[in-house]
């Protein structure tokens, strides 16, 4: 595909470098894009810029946030006795979805996953230990995807939380094995942390 113009060449590689994007549909969105107006655009890759220069992580949960803890710790009526492991933002918009968890969470960063050069330091965890350490947490729920990295990491979670004596549950197998839990439609989610199990090794 020879594109006349290196500008617009140079714009469609980096929307194609985006995950799930090819080069033709990078191609009709850039061509999009070349249809608005200057100040459309300026809006546009401004967004981009503030999102990149004041979005943080939650210092307690991990957990994408415009201030230094993100609402949902912040919120009084959630249980800051029940913390739920999840992956990243994507796991925790899917089950606020479900309005039946009222707890808080942690927020791994990742999965364990050796095929992808990920393993437990690239992760979240040493803050979850801390935060486990406290006294103050009764139950811990492991929401990670039903696939073997997801296992994975779980069984290493067990093994360094077990000291603790804190009961550990994981989602109901209504989430299909080899499932990621984002993908779970809200029912089926909602009722697998209602109907979450002791996690056993």
């Amino acid at each position: 595909m020879k594109i006349p113009s290196k500008y617009i060449e140079n714009a469609v590689d980096q929307i194609a470098s985006l995950p799930g994007i090819g080069k033709r549909t990078a191609l009709r969105l850039v061509l999009q894009l070349l249809s608005r107006s200057k100040e459309e655009i300026e809006d546009f890759s401004n967004s981009f810029t503030l999102m990149k220069e004041n979005v943080k992580h939650c210092s307690t949960c991990g957990n994408v946030t415009d201030m230094e803890v993100c609402g949902i710790c912040r919120n009084p009526g959630r249980d800051k006795s029940i913390i739920c492991v999840v992956e990243d933002i994507r796991d925790i918009l899917a089950i606020e979805a479900t309005e039946t968890y009222k707890g808080v969470y942690h927020v791994l960063g990742g999965i364990i996953s050796p095929m992808d050069g990920i393993g437990p330091n690239d992760l979240n965890i040493t803050s979850l230990i801390n935060r486990s350490s406290t006294g103050s947490v009764k139950e811990i729920i492991f929401a990670l995807s039903a696939t073997m990295e997801g296992d994975t990491t779980n069984f290493f979670l067990y093994r360094k939380l077990k000291g603790f004596n804190i009961p550990i549950s994981t989602l109901s197998r209504g989430v299909s094995i080899g499932s990621e839990l984002q993908y779970a439609d809200e029912i089926t989610l909602s009722r697998s942390l209602l109907n979450r199990q002791p996690f056993e090794v």
